[in-house]
């Protein structure tokens, strides 16, 4: 299941060189993960589950600029026993700017321990 969101860039989010900052890039992309998460999971999950990052990796193609429309699509790709990998793209029409992959290790948030993912949970990611 794709989960997307759609913003105006904030002149915050610009750098020296006059376009969006990387930093901003990985926050984007983080943001849209745990706005997904939000979205899919059941409240029960949400309380008993956190997620941290365990690696990034993003291709940055083509700039964005100030108060440019962009939108940025993520979805999750294969599950392990306690990590997903979730794929990002973001776009301005149909120029590609960014693309990335994030590896999400779901922790217990009583113990802070990588926790077991239920197949539950990965049919509400997959429908």
């Amino acid at each position: 299941m794709k989960f997307s969101h759609s913003f105006r860039v904030p002149a915050g989010d610009i750098d020296e060189q006059g376009h969006v900052n990387n930093v901003a890039y990985l926050r984007w992309i983080q943001d849209v993960a745990v706005a997904h998460w939000f979205d899919a999971a059941t409240d029960e999950q949400q309380e008993r589950f956190a997620w941290v990052v365990v690696r990034h990796e993003i291709d940055y193609k083509k700039p964005a600029f100030e108060n440019e429309g962009v939108t940025i699509t993520t979805w999750v790709g294969e599950w392990s026993k306690v990590t997903c990998e979730r794929f990002t793209e973001i776009t301005r029409g149909d120029d590609l700017l960014a693309r990335g992959r994030t590896v999400w290790c779901m922790l217990d948030r009583e113990t802070a321990k990588p926790a077991r993912i239920a197949s539950e949970l990965v049919k509400r990611f997959s429908s």
